[in-house]
């Protein structure tokens, strides 16, 4: 069966994607994973940077002996599936994105980072504030937040993937996007997707950033037709 690999956004847990995964697991060899300080995972001793994050992939695909697998990635997940797959193409193969961030310069960062100070949310939205407790206990979710602000700063500085780099990823790529979604732009993903050699773009109606918005029926059958389309 076709291994399939379902990331989470910043700040998130492989908890989230559990939904879709139970919609999939009759399809493929789901699997779900925490980046490092997320979900109650251990924190490393270096920063949170896509390049970690998309090592600590490639560790995991070694480690269960996984020669390559179709990659679902929400918000920062699809960021750094695309970044793994042109650091590592051999390791992937189709790859689905939702609601990722391709466009960063300082004053994004800023209006990101923004959005992330813990005393604000413990302040104006305390039930946001025990989930994220909650999602990433025993660790510190607001460790988890100051180390994702200061990812998020070093993006705004220098943006891993520059438009060009897009052009050498030839896995089977689909750009999803909701027609909601206030963090990300159609502009930035179109730009993206035609920059990728061999790709889609689809708005989903009707839903917003936030991977709880999603309607998982649909995602998860868009997920199954355009991996099993594109199987090589």
């Amino acid at each position: 069966m076709k291994h399939l690999l379902l990331l989470h956004g910043a700040v998130g847990s492989k908890d989230q994607l559990q939904p879709l995964a139970d919609l999939l697991k009759n399809d493929f060899s789901v699997h779900l994973f925490n980046f490092s300080g997320h979900g109650g995972k251990p924190f490393v001793q270096e920063p949170f940077l896509i390049e970690a994050f998309a090592n600590e992939v490639g560790e995991y695909l070694s480690t269960h002996k996984i020669q390559q697998a179709s990659v679902f990635g929400y918000s920062m997940g699809g960021y750094v599936a695309l970044y793994l797959a042109k650091q590592h193409p051999q390791l992937l193969s189709e790859i689905v994105t939702l609601a990722t961030k391709f466009q960063w310069d300082e004053m994004i960062a800023a209006k990101e980072v923004a959005m992330l100070n813990a005393e604000i949310i413990l302040e104006k939205v305390p039930v946001f504030a025990e989930q994220l407790k909650q999602r990433h206990a025993p660790n510190d979710w607001k460790l988890v937040l100051d180390k994702t602000k200061a990812m998020l700063v070093q993006m705004g500085k220098e943006n891993p993937l520059q438009l060009n780099d897009y052009t050498t990823i030839e896995q089977p790529a689909f750009l999803l996007l909701g027609d909601n979604d206030k963090m990300v732009t159609r502009e930035e993903t179109e730009a993206v997707q035609k920059a990728l050699p061999n790709s889609r773009f689809q708005l989903l109606e009707q839903t917003a950033h936030p991977i709880e918005k999603v309607n998982n029926v649909v995602l998860a059958d868009m997920i199954r037709e355009f991996c099993k389309t594109n199987s090589r």
